[in-house]
């Protein structure tokens, strides 16, 4: 008599899970809009890169712009988080700037699609950011945050008086952004690797000693600025 045969039980169709799908989306997209911008990225690749389908990407996110804006959203709600998450309340006011600026410098360098995805957004004139409404009310906790040391420093007698959070804020960006954002170009002029741990930790301690000496007593810029600052022009023999 022959052996009765088993038939296999019937796979039962994978659950669908909402929540893991966008993040997928978003972190294909985020990868995406990175590499080639708003216009060199395409939905079928983000798709594709997140093993999804086109018809998810546009239920859960909208479409292509409004996917843009959500990484946009994204990649800034997260350094604006981690930031307001800094407890300065046990540290002088100046080392509070400056553990603030060397969050600014690792998130930079941590995040390197944070730093394209802003070149991009520039070139475009933020025309994507314009649509968002979350961005610029996530600003003022930090500037808030930034006044609260200044003002400490300058009731302790550490700082002077008269710097404004946004220009201060502005600067640490800048001291920590450009170095990154423009290490690949620099480093071909200038034939050293400017992304080099020891490169990036010098340029650090030279970005701290430059925020000390803006913020204390005695700066150029509490002094107010020289007269003559034209520069004189080498003339030929």
């Amino acid at each position: 008599m022959p052996a009765k045969t088993t038939k296999p039980a019937p796979k039962r169709p994978a659950k669908r899970d909402p929540e893991k799908t966008q993040a997928r989306i978003l972190q294909a997209a985020t990868a995406e809009f990175a590499a080639k911008g708003f216009s060199g990225a395409r939905t079928e690749q983000i798709a594709k890169r997140a093993k999804s389908n086109i018809r998810m990407l546009y239920h859960y996110h909208g479409g292509k712009d409004a996917l843009y804006t959500r990484v946009l959203e994204d990649v800034l709600t997260r350094l604006r988080e981690q930031e307001l998450q800094l407890d300065f309340s046990d540290a002088t006011p100046l080392d509070g700037i400056l553990q603030l600026f060397d969050f600014i410098d690792g998130h930079f360098s941590s995040h390197p699609e944070l730093l394209q995805l802003l070149a991009f957004e520039n070139l475009n004139k933020a025309a994507h950011l314009r649509k968002s409404s979350r961005i610029p009310q996530q600003a003022s906790p930090v500037l808030d945050l930034i006044n609260a040391l200044l003002q400490r420093g300058q009731a302790d007698g550490v700082f002077r008086n008269g710097i404004d959070a946004l220009h201060l804020y502005v600067t640490m960006v800048s001291l920590a952004y450009y170095g990154k954002s423009h290490a690949h170009t620099l480093s071909r002029i200038f034939k050293q690797d400017l992304l080099a741990p020891d490169w990036q930790a010098a340029h650090r301690e030279q970005n701290h000693q430059m925020l000390a000496g803006f913020l204390s007593h005695g700066s150029v810029s509490a002094l107010g600025h020289p007269k003559d600052t034209k520069p004189t022009r080498r003339t030929k023999p």
